[in-house]
């Protein structure tokens, strides 16, 4: 009888008791990334994880967050970013951070494999801006990865591995097809970066050395890639005369490799390519309705930011910086040259027409000191009346001079078209940027303002003020719909049992603030992010908390 009593008297005090957890999030609007709309829930964390979903008053959290009136979503994934060196010199990854992004996905030109030659030439570009040397330590992408990691990142990241990177690890610059012995060892190196983690195979089709690769030489490096289960993903070869024919080429390279392909930052570049929005969506619907999985993502500006190699042509980059820069010395190279920027074609993309005036040609990016103060923020029409020259011939010495590509903006697209890609529902987003802070040498470099505003601007001025699309689709399209993409588990979605990335945002007042004339401004309405389960950002200020991890991809072997 005794012992009846103890232990009702015990299962009294138990079901007393109040469930703990290490973070409680109360009354917040839950999105679970499905595209549904928000409900009003608690959420609450153990570790690195989402433990539960639900009425949690009878429960109490080491940590609490009043969540009434915010937004509680999984953390958003960049598509494509350009953190690979920023995040080498600060790992808090700010101007991300502060939007909700809590992934990462690298590899346009990815950091591994290297051999030799190619820290060598790496480490010579470097020497043009010493406020940006770092020490090349690894070997292989994963070697890159894993350092990151344990160097310590606010945010997760993955990669895909370029097939830019792998044609250079085995011809340099050169502008010819890779021999069957040359080609084996690419496929090899590409199998090597899946069975490290990478996320598919990626390359940037505008730009010399990539644009030398044939369609061909891309199905077979994709075909490794789709034996790993990966995707292929890539800037593809025109955004504007040809894109008809670039997405084309992306559709073939899926069917004939097996694999799901995704474009980088879909767009329609030149105003006489504005009006092919719907023959390309056309082309995208019925390979999807074929049985092929073809998806985009987009950056939220009218403008691109690249170099002014992207208005050369690629024979006179081959070999790299220094034989373009004795090409652009000599008169019989750099007049042949000149003729081919100034003449429309097909055969390669040229930006700076596609821009259709000089002054939509902002110059950015300098490493030489004398142009940085003098030409940047300038416009390519205005330094060439400067210079008492054409704009082309200009470019031509700004490049000679910096030693670089010169970093460089071009309005090329309509706000019509942004909206239109916004609506489509398999389209997530990117910012095509680096990951920056607003202080030390950052604040010497200009940037594109989506390094610091792109996802802020999505949910402010699109969702909210202007409802291109509602919220809760906006939500879907920053997390699980590229969280299924990539074949990532366990991440971008609000579910018990998944890892506790969460973005906590005050719908009503996320706004981006960043510009051309002053882009290293942060975004604000960004609240709380949880990176596995560690608050790095609370009450709009990261903490400097580094949990980030790599996320790994399918092929994976641990």
């Amino acid at each position: 009888m005794k012992t009846s009593l103890f232990l009702v008297v015990l299962l009294l005090i138990i079901s007393c008791k109040k469930q703990e957890y290490d973070v409680v999030i109360r009354g917040g609007t839950v999105y679970d990334g499905s595209g549904k709309p928000g409900v009003i829930s608690d959420v609450g964390i153990n570790k690195d994880t989402v433990a539960i979903i639900g009425d949690l008053s009878n429960a109490v959290g080491k940590k609490e967050i009043d969540a009434k009136g915010l937004a509680v979503a999984p953390g958003f994934i960049n598509m494509l970013s350009h953190c690979e060196v920023s995040l080498l010199f600060d790992g808090n990854s700010q101007s991300d951070i502060r939007q909700g992004v809590t992934l990462e996905v690298l590899g346009e030109g990815s950091m591994g494999p290297m051999n030799e030659q190619m820290k060598r030439d790496d480490e010579e570009a470097m020497k043009h801006d010493p406020d940006w040397e770092y020490k090349i330590d690894w070997t292989t992408l994963g070697e890159y990865l894993s350092g990151l990691e344990k160097k310590g990142i606010s945010p997760n990241v993955a990669s895909f591995v370029s097939a830019i990177t792998v044609r250079v690890h085995e011809l340099g610059y050169a502008n010819r097809a890779p021999s069957a012995e040359e080609l084996e060892r690419m496929k090899a190196l590409v199998k090597q970066a899946m069975e490290e983690g990478a996320m598919g195979v990626t390359s940037a089709l505008i730009y010399a050395p990539a644009n030398y690769a044939s369609t061909e030489e891309l199905i077979e490096l994709s075909k490794v890639a789709s034996s790993y289960g990966g995707m292929y993903i890539a800037h593809i070869r025109s955004e504007g005369n040809s894109i008809l024919e670039a997405v084309d080429e992306t559709i073939r390279i899926a069917r004939e490799a097996n694999l799901p392909a995704e474009i980088y930052h879909l767009k329609f570049s030149g105003k006489d390519n504005w009006n092919k929005f719907d023959s390309v969506t056309a082309m995208i619907d019925k390979a999807n309705k074929n049985g092929l999985k073809i998806t985009a993502d987009m950056y939220t500006y009218t403008a691109g930011a690249t170099g002014l190699d992207a208005a050369m042509p690629p024979w006179l980059q081959e070999g790299g910086i220094k034989e373009w820069i004795k090409r652009m010395q000599n008169p019989v190279m750099r007049k042949k040259a000149l003729q081919e920027m100034r003449t429309l074609t097909n055969k390669w993309e040229n930006l700076m027409m596609l821009a259709g005036s000089f002054d939509k040609v902002l110059l950015m990016g300098f490493t030489n000191d004398s142009l940085r103060k003098n030409f940047t923020g300038k416009t390519l029409a205005e330094v060439s009346r400067i210079y008492g020259k054409s704009p082309e011939e200009t470019a031509m010495d700004l490049v000679i001079t910096d030693g670089t590509r010169v970093g460089t903006a071009y309005f090329l697209m309509t706000e019509e078209n942004v909206k239109r890609q916004i609506q489509l529902p398999y389209v997530s987003f990117g910012s095509d940027a680096e990951s920056s802070t607003a202080s030390g040498n950052f604040l010497k470099t200009p940037t594109h303002p989506r390094a610091y505003g792109n996802f802020s601007r999505l949910l402010g001025k699109y969702v909210r003020d202007e409802k291109v699309i509602p919220l809760e689709e906006a939500i879907r399209r920053l997390t699980s719909l590229p969280a299924s993409n990539l074949k990532i588990k366990k991440r971008g979605s609000v579910v018990a049992g998944y890892f506790a990335d969460l973005a906590i945002f005050d719908p009503y007042k996320i706004a981006d603030h960043a510009t051309f004339e002053n882009p290293h401004q942060y975004s604000t309405g960004m609240v709380h992010v949880f990176v596995n389960g560690t608050q790095v950002l609370e009450n709009g200020e990261h903490t400097n908390a580094k949990p980030g991890r790599v996320v790994r991809g399918p092929g994976w072997k641990k």
